[in-house]
C-alpha cells in the first residue's frame, strides 16, 4: 500500500520549475555556469573555500579518498552504522574498511572505539554526521593529528548542521554532502566535495570529468580553440546545469526548510514524552541537528518489537523505515568484518526506526503519527 503519511517528501514550489526551464531554454544543459554558481553558493554557505559538485555524495566520497592517497593495503576506519555507500568507496580504492562502534546516545562514531582500531596500516578515518547530527569533531581532529591520519567527513545528511556554532562542511579538510531526494535539499541526485585546499579542488574537478585537463566551462568560455589532455584515468562524476539550477532554487529555501524541520522535531520531542517506551533523538550541547530524519529507538524490554511497530504503522497508512543499517552484516562485507565486535551498532540497527518528518508536514499528521504509536505501545 502507498502510505498516506510518507517518511519525507522534497520541498518544492514553482521556483525549481522556472530555474530548470531557464536552463533548458538557454540550450546549455551540461556542466557549466549553473554548476559553478551552485558550488560557490554551497561553499559560501558552509564557510568552505572550495566546493566541487558531483553526481552523488558517494562519488564525492570516492574522490575524497582518491585525493587523500588511500589505496591498496591501506585501512580506513569507518562506522558500520551508516548507509552502505559510506563504505563502498573504500573498496573502490582497494583499501580495507575497518568498522568501529558508535555512541549509543548520538549514534555517531565513538572516538575511543575508533582509536582502538588504529593500526600501522590505518590511513584515514571516515566520520559520519549521522542523520544530520554532527559528530564530536574536535575529538576526531585531535585523533587524526596525533596519529597522522586523514579525516574525511560523510556529511550526506548534514547540510545546515553545526558543530560549536560552525557549519559542517566548513570545518576540516574534506567533507561530502548529498542532494539526494531524501536529503535537506535536493537536485534530484547529486553531491558535493567541500575542501579548504585549492589543489585538491582543482584535481577533483579534473577527475570528475574523465580526467580532462580542460573543463567544458573553460572550453566554452575560451576565445581560442583549446584541446584537452587526459593524463590520469578519471570518472564521469559530473553534475549537470539542470540539477544545479534546481539546487540554487532549493538553497533559497534552505533556512526555511531547516527551521521547519527543527520546529517539527521539537514538537515530536514534546509529544513523545507521553510514550516512555520511545527514546527520542538526542542533541548534544555542541551540535545543531538538521533532523534530516527523525530517528526513535524502542527502549529495552518493550514487549512490542521494532519490526512489529513498523508493520502496524504501515497498516495505519504511516510510512516508517529501519533507522540505520549495520554494514558489517551485509553479505558483501561479512568476510571483511569477521571478528568485529560492534554491540552498540547492532543494538541501534535492531531497535531504531525513522518516523515521518518533512517541511510540509502538518501538526495534525504529527499528532496522528504519535497517536498511532501510542495505540501500538498501549499493550506495553
Amino acid at each position: 500500500m502507498t502510505p498516506r503519511i510518507p517518511i519525507t517528501r522534497p520541498y518544492f514550489d514553482r521556483s525549481e520549475e522556472e530555474a530548470i526551464a531557464r536552463v533548458i531554454r538557454s540550450g546549455w544543459v551540461t556542466q557549466g555556469e549553473m554548476v559553478e554558481a551552485f558550488e560557490r553558493r554551497v561553499a559560501d554557505y558552509v564557510g568552505a573555500p572550495y566546493g566541487v559538485a558531483t553526481s552523488s555524495c558517494t562519488t564525492a566520497l570516492h574522490l575524497a579518498l582518491r585525493l587523500s592517497g588511500v589505496g591498496e593495503g591501506d585501512e580506513v576506519i569507518v562506522p558500520s552504522l551508516s548507509y552502505i555507500a559510506t563504505a563502498n568507496p573504500i573498496l573502490y580504492q582497494k583499501a580495507t574498511p575497518v568498522f568501529a562502534d558508535v555512541d549509543l546516545e548520538t549514534y555517531n562514531l565513538d572516538p575511543l572505539k575508533a582509536e582502538e582500531r588504529i593500526t600501522k596500516r590505518t590511513k584515514a578515518i571516515v566520520v559520519v554526521h549521522q542523520l544530520g547530527l554532527s559528530a564530536d569533531l574536535d575529538a576526531f581532529l585531535d585523533l587524526a593529528r596525533r596519529y597522522g591520519l586523514l579525516l574525511i567527513q560523510d556529511a550526506a545528511c548534514a547540510l545546515g548542521a553545526e558543530y560549536k556554532g560552525r557549519k559542517i562542511g566548513g570545518i576540516g579538510d574534506l567533507a561530502c554532502v548529498s542532494f539526494h531526494p531524501r536529503k535537506i535539499i535536493t537536485t534530484g541526485e547529486g553531491g558535493m566535495l567541500l575542501t579548504c585546499d585549492k589543489a585538491t579542488s582543482d584535481k577533483a574537478r579534473m577527475l570528475r570529468s574523465h580526467g580532462a585537463s580542460v573543463s567544458d566551462l573553460v572550453r566554452h568560455r575560451a576565445q581560442r580553440v583549446l584541446f584537452e589532455k587526459y593524463e590520469e584515468v578519471g570518472y564521469n562524476y559530473r553534475m549537470t546545469d539542470i540539477q544545479a539550477a534546481m539546487g540554487l532554487a532549493q538553497m533559497q529555501k534552505l533556512q526555511e526548510i531547516l527551521d521547519k524541520r527543527r520546529m517539527l522535531a521539537g514538537r515530536y520531542n514534546e509529544l513523545l514524552k507521553a510514550l516512555p517506551w520511545i527514546v527520542p533523538p538526542r542533541e548534544p550541547v555542541y551540535a545543531t541537528h538538521t533532523y534530516q530524519s527523525y530517528c526513535i529507538r524502542v527502549a529495552d524490554n518493550c514487549p512490542v518489537a521494532r519490526d512489529e511497530i513498523m508493520a502496524r504503522m504501515l497498516e495505519f497508512g504511516i510510512a516508517t523505515r529501519a533507522g540505520c543499517m549495520a554494514i558489517h552484516r551485509e553479505a558483501s562485507y561479512r568476510a571483511l568484518a569477521e571478528g568485529s565486535k560492534l554491540p552498540v551498532t547492532e543494538k541501534v540497527a535492531d531497535t531504531t526506526l525513522l518516523i515521518p518528518l518533512f517541511p510540509s508536514m502538518s501538526t495534525g499528521m504529527q499528532d496522528e503519527v504519535v497517536g498511532r504509536l501510542g495505540e501500538i505501545l498501549g499493550t506495553c
